[in-house]
């Protein structure tokens, strides 16, 4: 029989709040993370806004020592142990003793690009002839895996600690992987999420493709408009979130706080066929995706009261929001509350899904359902199938019982997970 997952830690370090406390006040609030960024203006790039963590130096030397902040210039590694370490902390967990590891642990942590800055000065130098400056932290700053790598040694776990790639999709597809070895009984506890970097070398390729923004540079806390007429693309972000993921039995051993339960997912891709492609989603494979969490999780379609969509503020939220009455057979009146964290966050790429994870499960501790910003043009397209009381702007008192969170990435890939609330 597989083993109950349960949620018993979060973190996380986001545009608009690093820690849970700042975090869920500025979503609940509607705050913007999202700010002119001057780098971009010098660069020339078309969209000069971006969605980035506000580090200062005090919080730095909370996580790092000053060993390791040498030479440190990975933004995603940097969010990625602030957020993981806080998780490990809420959920009431202590490091490994220095002599042997926690075997029942282990880190599943994903990103899309890491230390792509520091690939930067590592060209630089070796053009110059100058390979003996690189410095020692070179490989693991710029390696994928260097994200769980760290984690792994700050908290001495031995169970399986990998990486996962899935572009938009990494951070959802990644709390999956961490259920499925939680649920078949490999790991009692698995910490789980992911990062992005952040900065002008992440981000250029996207301004290139004109995706992104051009006329809210003077408005930046406007700019990402999921669901919106207006949308005139996603904004770009960074930052990263995390998850403990627990066995109930261990849970309860521990007497941990509990979130939420995760009761299952699907994760699938449409093979860039039918009207999918490398940006674009197949209809039938995130219908499909939606379907399959649902049986997976062993619930009926009509217990979904609450989803958090994908939704980047492009022209494909409405076939999203399509798809979603489609696989739900849920449409107008009978739809659930939908929302969409990207108007506040802007789009976090691979950190995305770890983010606005954490976010979705706050709702059942606040008993709340987080405004969509920047919503007040609906989408005509959206308006047809789903009322627009579904679609609520401000936040709102609500207990979440059965919560859907999807994410679908760039390669046609999706990931549909269900979170329900607590009952033992």
């Amino acid at each position: 029989m597989a083993e109950r997952v349960v949620i018993t830690g979060l973190g996380v370090c986001a545009p608009n709040g690093i820690g849970l406390d700042a975090f869920s006040e500025a979503m609940a609030s509607g705050e913007s993370g999202i700010r002119f960024i001057p780098k971009l203006e010098a660069l020339g790039f078309g969209c000069q806004i971006a969605g980035e963590p506000q580090l200062t130096e005090v919080l730095l030397n909370a996580y790092f020592t000053p060993l390791q902040l040498r030479g440190l210039s990975a933004t995603g590694i940097i969010y990625g142990v602030i957020a993981g370490t806080d998780a490990w902390n809420d959920a009431g967990l202590r490091k490994a003793s220095p002599d042997t590891p926690d075997w029942d642990s282990g880190i599943l942590f994903g990103t899309g690009t890491l230390g792509v800055a520091k690939f930067r000065e590592a060209i630089q130098l070796i053009d110059e002839l100058k390979v003996r400056r690189l410095g020692s932290t070179t490989v693991i700053q710029t390696m994928a895996s260097g994200i769980s790598a760290y984690l792994g040694g700050i908290l001495g776990c031995g169970n399986q600690v990998t990486t996962n790639s899935s572009a938009c999709t990494t951070g959802t597809e990644g709390i999956l992987m961490a259920y499925d070895r939680i649920a078949s009984g490999k790991a009692k506890r698995m910490l789980t999420g992911s990062c992005s970097d952040s900065g002008p070398y992440v981000w250029a390729g996207f301004d290139a493709m004109r995706i992104l923004p051009r006329n809210y540079n003077d408005s930046p806390e406007t700019a990402s408009r999921p669901m919106s007429s207006s949308a005139a693309g996603f904004v770009p972000g960074s930052g990263a979130g995390a998850l403990v993921l627990e066995s109930l039995e261990s849970a309860k051993e521990r007497g941990a706080k509990i979130y939420a339960e995760v009761l299952g997912g699907d994760v699938n891709s449409g093979g860039q066929r039918g009207d999918g492609s490398m940006t674009a989603p197949n209809s039938a494979a995130v219908q499909r995706c939606i379907v399959q969490a649902i049986r997976n999780s062993g619930i009926q379609k009509t217990e979904i009261d609450t989803i958090n969509g994908h939704l980047t503020a492009t022209g494909k939220d409405a076939l999203e929001i399509e798809n979603w009455c489609l696989a739900l057979e849920r449409s107008g009146n009978d739809f659930p509350l939908i929302n969409s964290f990207k108007g506040q966050l802007g789009h976090c790429l691979s950190a995305a899904g770890s983010i606005e994870s954490v976010a979705a499960v706050l709702q059942f501790e606040k008993n709340q359902f987080f405004g969509n910003v920047n919503g007040e043009d609906l989408h005509p397209e959206i308006a047809e199938h789903v009322d627009s009381t579904k679609i609520p702007r401000k936040t709102m008192a609500h207990s979440p019982k059965i919560l859907a969170k999807a994410s679908f990435g760039f390669g046609d890939v999706n990931a549909c997970i269900i979170f329900k609330r607590f009952n033992d």
